[in-house]
């Protein structure tokens, strides 16, 4: 989650400290050996005024430059001892959302951001070394390709991204529109790598969907948020006051997936739904436990029920949200326990143009409970049918029987889905298992051959896919829906 803010004084004087302490070390370096012709007017100026030189805190780490300087068998340049210098401390945080960008890969991602938003469309951060799914974009490649919340990504196309840094990583898993993307990936719960084959797309960057659905005779809006940027809080608006106008007897807020975004977007939602002028989040900035608190601007609650879907996917300021509905004692929360992002970051500009994010505070719910690691549950726990979570099918094998592993085992899931009984789901392809896929081929004038070919692969998996966006087959959505519709007679 971005901040944006009062700290941006204090947010200054960190880019500063951060610049001017390596700037020092060079400068000394430079004084000693006469020899650094790289330091800047701008550099000497800043640091013409500060008595005894650098701080005693540093003196290690000039003592190790200077050896690396005058010492190391091969000349390294001055920046790439600063900028590992930099990332050494970032990496000692050991803060999966803090990070650092030198100017050159600052420039590459702000420019791919800016120019293409293609890609497999997933937010991913660092977690114990490996690339580590925070949720997967709705409608995105990665959805649709199976991939979830908590999937660790080992390798892509065959390339291992073991020591990569996020960034190094991402640009492997980014592409252009149409190629491939082969993902190695490790499963909480399942025993070998699985294989999951995203076809890179343009990222849809709109971020508020609504519609009426209609439940027990009472015409819910459902509006959905993919994330929080700087226009969805309007767009959010202008579309529940539409939904309003078409007379809806309640609203369902789906953040499901959603891995957050700008505080001032949800801060701005809370403060149309959150009555009473209550708390909406409490912001903790550092050891001393200095707080800040948004307030609702509303005091009557909204003439209508409102439920909140949630999962594994929703993270950082969609647990904002769903913390400041839950804690304001009149809206319930529906689907799977949150991902747990209770930390606010701060993304910097160097005068490099390098970039800096750092953690610089923590979030707690109007209750005053810190979900980091933990999560918001729900006040009905619903979870989606084992479908929802499968993965493709593999592209470069037919699958036949009394094959195997866990190919076969999606397959057998895949199968129930579709409402074809394969038998088992333990991953071995009998009998069953062939008379099942037979069946399907039967059903959709395919040649029956009981083996999982291309064609088979290809027409079972859009099959699959209407079924997941079916919305009466969305148990969480229906149970929302449900309550919603209740809560009005």
């Amino acid at each position: 989650m971005r901040w944006k803010g009062r700290t941006v004084l204090g947010l200054v004087l960190v880019s500063m400290v951060a610049s001017s302490l390596f700037t020092m070390a060079m400068m000394k370096t430079s004084a000693a050996s006469k020899a650094d012709s790289s330091l800047t007017a701008s550099a000497n100026s800043l640091f013409a005024g500060i008595a005894g030189g650098y701080p005693d805190e540093f003196k290690k780490l000039y003592e190790a430059f200077s050896a690396i300087q005058k010492e190391y068998i091969e000349k390294v340049p001055t920046d790439k001892l600063v900028e590992g210098a930099i990332g050494g401390m970032v990496n000692s945080l050991g803060d999966p959302y803090s990070d650092y960008m030198d100017p050159k890969t600052a420039a590459e991602f702000t420019s791919s951001l800016q120019s293409t938003f293609q890609g497999i469309g997933t937010e991913v951060t660092m977690q114990n070394g490996r690339v580590t799914v925070v949720s997967p974009f709705k409608g995105s490649p990665a959805e649709r390709a199976g991939l979830r919340p908590n999937d660790q990504i080992i390798s892509v196309n065959g390339e291992s991204l073991e020591g990569l840094d996020l960034h190094e990583a991402v640009t492997k898993i980014r592409g252009p529109k149409g190629t491939k993307a082969v993902l190695q990936v490790i499963r909480q719960g399942v025993p070998e790598p699985l294989t999951i084959v995203c076809i890179r797309d343009d990222i849809p960057i709109e971020t508020v969907t609504s519609e009426i659905m209609e439940k027990n005779g009472v015409k819910v809006g459902v509006i959905s948020l993919t994330q929080f940027s700087t226009e969805t809080a309007q767009h959010f608006k202008d579309q529940l006051a539409d939904l309003e106008e078409q007379g809806i007897g309640g609203l369902v807020i789906d953040v499901r997936g959603n891995p957050g975004g700008y505080l001032l977007a949800v801060k701005e939602i809370g403060e149309m739904l959150v009555p009473n002028y209550a708390p909406i989040v409490k912001i903790e900035y550092g050891s001393g436990g200095q707080q800040e608190e948004y307030r609702s601007k509303t005091e009557q609650a909204k003439p209508y029920p409102i439920t909140v879907l949630i999962n594994g996917g929703s993270a950082s300021a969609s647990e904002i949200l769903a913390g400041a509905m839950r804690d304001s004692g009149n809206y319930k929360l529906v689907g799977e326990k949150t991902f747990g992002k209770g930390t606010v970051q701060s993304t910097m500009e160097m005068q490099d143009k390098s970039q800096l994010k750092l953690t610089i505070a923590k979030w707690l719910t109007p209750s005053g409970e810190w979900v980091n690691e933990k999560g918001i549950t729900p006040d009905y726990v619903v979870e989606q049918p084992a479908y929802f979570n499968a993965t493709l099918l593999p592209a470069d094998k037919e699958l036949a029987r009394d094959m195997n592993g866990s190919d076969v085992k999606n397959l057998q899931v895949i199968l129930k889905g579709l409402n074809l009984d394969p038998g088992r789901e333990d991953g071995y392809f009998d009998q069953k298992t062939e008379d099942a896929v037979e069946q399907f081929q039967k059903n959709n004038n395919l040649p029956v051959t009981g083996k999982v070919d291309a064609a088979t692969r290809t027409l079972m998996e859009e099959k699959l896919l209407e079924a997941i966006r079916h919305p009466e087959n969305d148990m969480q959505l229906q149970k929302a829906l449900d309550i919603v519709s209740q809560s009005t007679k």
